[in-house]
């Protein structure tokens, strides 16, 4: 049997991996919709300057992307827990 050298690759048989190709579309889903619930919590803030802004309260930051982030991270978990299909 030759030793391996530095460089060589193992090539690891798919049933054996942890996660299947199908774990890793959601988990990319998932992380996706976490980025898109805190681009929807992204916005302009309140400074002294301008004096108060109203639009940190809107519901878009603070209803609908806390509740997307959530659900992305929630099926995130899912995500990880299926089990690959052998």
């Amino acid at each position: 049997m030759p030793t391996p050298r530095q460089g060589d690759i193992k090539k690891v048989e798919e049933s054996q991996r942890a996660f299947g190709r199908n774990n890793y579309i959601a988990m990319a889903c998932c992380l996706a919709l976490i980025v898109i619930g805190f681009i929807l919590m992204a916005g302009s803030g309140s400074s002294v300057e301008q004096g108060f802004n109203p639009d940190i309260f809107s519901t878009r930051r603070i209803v609908i992307g806390p509740a997307v982030t959530f659900l992305g991270f929630l099926l995130m978990a899912f995500a990880i827990l299926v089990r690959p299909s052998k």
